[in-house]
């Protein structure tokens, strides 16, 4: 019998604080677990991530001694350790799904790039010392990939025209989201309540939602919940400022139950970003049957549709129009909710697993 050939994938970013990109990590693989695809898999973990439960991952899990928390042993460890893990484990193929890849390797790699924000939009990155470098890995590793996988077409444009990559090698394929077998309907929604989350990078925008809340007539005002900090949130001292300690709450990081609990009993999930690579937590709401207030920006027009209600995320007045529309006007929030509901039907995550593996057959074929 053949040998089935084998894909490494780099997992040391996955530490269970990322985000996005390990919610794409892990329902891509879980969906190819459900799939014959012909091929063996091995993951190699970071520290952090060998001590998460990986049960949904497709096949061995290497546990390495490299902390994908700490960000400059994360960086050797994506230019250099995936490849020689590879290399040593015989791999034919290796997946990098978290943006950076290795830059160099001996078997072909396929690297899903999320975002070019860095290039895009570098005076909103946190830390200025590290974009350069983040830049220059993102460069070399899309230099040594066979073929390149990104969610949206404007992150497709942004990577053929920052990093020259040949767009007959890039595949755009979208993100999804999971359909609970029963959304809640609008109408049990009684709470006047706004919930947001994300991380509290400074593209996210959240300063001015909370700015716009308080546009917001004092006997209509919602209520607005935003999780997802770590440590100290920066946001405090905005609801401080603003005098809104008492409409917002910032709960930080929770737990997919406790988010689960709040969306269920939220009028509307508010994403005022900036920009973004994809915009998951918009796709996410929708198919929960949750109403969607968002930025009016390209990328999430991919993602939503006609199904959300957009504002100008630079505008205070538009932002308080929209929260003011779902706090007083409980008789649009149905529509939305079916709008949002049909749109999230467009994506799920086999298509995403199939068109994956579309990918990676070609880069094998290729060798």
């Amino acid at each position: 019998m053949p040998t089935r050939p084998l894909v490494l994938v780099d997992m040391l970013s996955y530490t269970g604080t990322k985000g996005g990109m390990e919610t794409y990590t892990r329902e891509l693989y879980r969906a190819l677990g459900r799939m014959d695809t012909g091929l063996d898999f091995v993951a190699l973990a970071s520290k952090e991530g060998a001590a998460l439960d990986l049960s949904w991952f497709p096949g061995e899990v290497i546990a390495s001694r490299i902390s994908g928390e700490n960000r400059f042993v994360w960086a050797f460890g994506e230019l250099v350790a995936s490849s020689w893990t590879a290399s040593r484990r015989k791999a034919q193929l290796v997946h990098s799904p978290a943006t950076l890849s290795p830059m160099w390797t001996s078997m072909p790699t396929v690297v899903t790039i999320h975002d070019m924000l860095y290039w895009s939009h570098p005076e909103l990155m946190t830390t200025p010392l590290y974009t350069r470098p983040v830049m220059w890995m993102e460069k070399r590793g899309a230099a040594n990939a066979a073929h390149v996988i990104t969610d949206s077409e404007v992150s497709g444009d942004e990577i053929v025209k920052y990093l020259g990559f040949p767009r007959q090698r890039l595949h755009v394929v979208p993100l999804a989201a999971e359909h609970p077998d029963s959304p809640p309907a609008p109408a049990q929604r009684p709470e006047n309540l706004v919930v947001a989350s994300g991380q509290r990078r400074p593209h996210k925008n959240w300063d001015r939602l909370v700015r716009a809340l308080a546009l917001v007539e004092e006997d209509v005002r919602p209520r607005l919940v935003i999780t997802g900090a770590r440590g100290d949130d920066p946001l405090a001292p905005v609801v401080a400022e603003t005098g809104m300690g008492e409409w917002v709450e910032l709960r930080g990081w929770v737990d997919d139950a406790e988010l689960a609990d709040l969306r269920s009993r939220a009028r509307a999930l508010a994403f005022p970003t900036l920009a973004e690579g994809f915009g998951l937590p918009i796709l996410e709401a929708m198919a929960e049957g949750l109403p969607v207030i968002a930025s009016d920006l390209p990328v999430l027009r991919e993602v939503g549709g006609d199904a959300a209600l957009w504002f100008d995320s630079l505008d205070l007045d538009s932002i308080a129009d929209a929260l003011r529309t779902v706090a007083t006007r409980p008789e649009v929030l149905p529509g939305m909710a079916a709008a949002g509901l049909e749109q999230a039907r467009l994506f799920s995550w086999e298509r995403v697993a199939h068109e994956t593996l579309a990918v990676f057959r070609t880069a094998l074929a290729a060798r």
